[in-house]
């Protein structure tokens, strides 16, 4: 069979839609590791939203009891661990694609699926702290015995992202991006009419 079979030239879009879905490039311009810098999408969103409402709610505590603020910038900072998440896969899908090596259409998939995983799992992380640390940033103002709830609240909508995390990993791990041996053997088979 001929390798074009194996690794179709529009292989390597869902490929890279798999980085875009794991994170979102805003500039074209620069190296990649800058581009992959400032990348976001589905990630960046849970990341922001989360942010965001967990902000106002630091915002709305802080000139009432100031001291609580640094304890209360846990959602926030959970937040911004959720958008690594998305990073990291998306070094190591772009890690991955070469222009003069073949890249198989299951590859691409498997790279779609991976960053959507990510993403949305992110999206989804995101959300959860965003509106977790919103409320129970306001209630610990109230009562300081909300804390530690809070605190095992926000891990249970973190693991939401690392399970995204986890499956993008095991699905790059399955990924085979090269024309192998047995493809070659496959072809050299079909060229002598086997």
């Amino acid at each position: 069979m001929d390798p074009v079979h194996y690794c179709p030239t529009y292989a390597p879009f869902f490929g890279f839609a798999g980085v875009f879905a794991a994170l979102y490039v805003y500039s074209m311009s620069g190296s990649i590791v800058s581009t992959l810098y400032s990348m976001r999408l589905f990630i960046a969103l849970g990341a922001a939203y989360g942010t965001s409402k967990a902000g106002i709610g630091i915002a709305g505590i802080g000139p009432f009891k100031p001291e609580l603020v640094m304890k209360s910038l846990i959602p926030v900072v959970m937040s911004g661990i959720v958008a690594v998440y998305g990073l990291v896969v998306a070094v190591l899908l772009v890690g991955q694609m070469s222009p003069t090596s073949g890249y198989s259409l299951f590859s691409g998939f498997v790279a779609l699926a991976a960053g959507l995983s990510v993403g949305i799992g992110g999206l989804s992380a995101g959300y959860a702290i965003g509106i977790v640390g919103d409320y129970c940033v306001r209630g610990y103002a109230r009562e300081t015995r909300l804390f530690v709830a809070m605190v095992l609240i926000l891990i249970f909508a973190e693991v939401l992202g690392l399970y995204g995390l986890i499956v993008a990993l095991i699905l790059n791990a399955k990924a085979d991006n090269t024309y192998s041996a047995s493809m070659k053997q496959d072809d050299d088979d079909y060229a002598a009419g086997k």
